[in-house]
């Protein structure tokens, strides 16, 4: 999965705030100080997404955006900016944007962001019709789970849930990011509603087998794998 990343940001401290970020989760990235290089790098990157600032030197955010655009560029592209106006957010996404976040932000909202955005790219390719790890295994076309050939009844937000996790085994999701995928939102809607949803799964899709695949990542959040620790 394309996991390349150009961030165009001017200010070094948040410029070296994502590049770092970004790359510890496992992100290829680019940085680019000013619009014009900015634009000349998106024109040449296979890229996942573009993280533009509003204000850049040289031609602006939504300058960038605009002309990209024109040219028939597709990757996502998430605005930053300082300015949190309805008119501005407007301006932007009629000129491309698919996403704003207004400075300053919470890293892990950037993440869940990036993820949703990242996630609703990949819907609109053909998917891999089956997920499957170790004798875990859903069927995305009936939308069925089986665990060592038995059947597993799951409710809709259970099957969401498990495949979110099942489309990037032993990658781990923050609460946030399950949030932002599962329930299309960045807060909790009721108290602990995230590891209410794990106990289910862990009980329906683990109980009594030897593998444990459903793990808890103490602090960071939850994973699908067949590899302890």
């Amino acid at each position: 999965m394309n996991r390349s990343i150009l961030i165009v940001e001017d200010d070094p401290r948040v410029a070296d705030f994502l590049v770092r970020g970004l790359k510890a989760e496992g992100f290829a990235v680019q940085h680019a100080r000013t619009g014009p290089q900015g634009l000349e790098l998106a024109r040449r990157g296979d890229l996942a997404l573009l993280i533009l600032d509003l204000m850049l030197p040289g031609i602006n955010g939504l300058e960038l955006c605009q002309t990209f655009r024109a040219e028939g560029g597709q990757t996502p592209v998430l605005m930053l900016t300082a300015m949190s106006t309805t008119e501005d957010k407007v301006n932007g996404l009629r000129l491309g944007a698919d996403d704003y976040l207004t400075k300053p932000f919470d890293f892990e909202e950037l993440l869940a962001r990036i993820e949703a955005l990242l996630r609703r790219g990949r819907d609109l390719r053909p998917r891999v019709t089956t997920l499957q790890v170790a004798d875990l295994v859903l069927d995305r076309e009936r939308m069925r789970v089986e665990r060592a050939g038995q059947p597993i009844t799951l409710t809709a937000k259970e099957l969401a849930f498990l495949e979110l996790l099942m489309s990037a085994p032993g990658r781990v999701y923050s609460r946030e990011r399950i949030l932002a995928n599962v329930w299309g939102t960045h807060e909790d809607p009721l108290t602990n509603i995230v590891d209410v949803y794990v106990r289910r799964l862990r009980m329906k899709i683990d109980g009594d087998h030897a593998v444990q695949l459903l793990q808890t990542v103490r602090g960071l959040g939850y994973r699908i794998s067949e590899t302890a620790g």
